[in-house]
């Protein structure tokens, strides 16, 4: 496992070649904090790399509101069990949120894979009303 996708340690190898392989907790969360993001805010069919890439419209799941909840708890931890392998143990559970009503709120509670399996990982995600996603640690 490392801290940075391919690209990432590719790109920072360039700039120091030099640099220590030994891996950062902190920067393995950043990067999958970052990669989560792009994943999540991904459309499935959007990308040629694989037609299930990303989330399926999620806006066609809040039309059934609340009884989808638990089809979009599922829809994420799938896609996060798929494309992130740095995360092992991922659950995902539903926050209502009382004074926003214009969006849904989700826990991700995660476990590092690898070399840090220990170290158990939080994010809370928002689901907006136009189906974007945003996350943070």
């Amino acid at each position: 496992m490392r801290e940075e996708r391919l690209i990432e340690r590719i790109r920072l190898r360039e700039k120091q070649p030099d640099r220590s392989t030994t891996e950062d907790p902190k920067k393995i969360i950043s990067s999958v904090l970052r990669h989560l993001q792009k994943v999540l805010n991904t459309r499935q069919g959007g990308v040629q790399i694989a037609e299930d890439f990303g989330m399926p419209d999620l806006t066609d799941y809040l039309r059934g509101y609340p009884a989808s909840l638990r089809d979009v708890e599922k829809s994420l931890r799938q896609t996060i069990i798929k494309y992130e392998p740095r995360l092992k143990a991922v659950r995902v559970k539903f926050v209502p949120q009382e004074e926003d009503l214009l969006s849904l709120n989700f826990q991700i509670i995660a476990r590092l894979a690898g070399e840090h399996s220990d170290q158990p990982v939080v994010f809370e995600s928002q689901v907006d009303s136009d189906g974007r996603i945003s996350i943070r640690g």
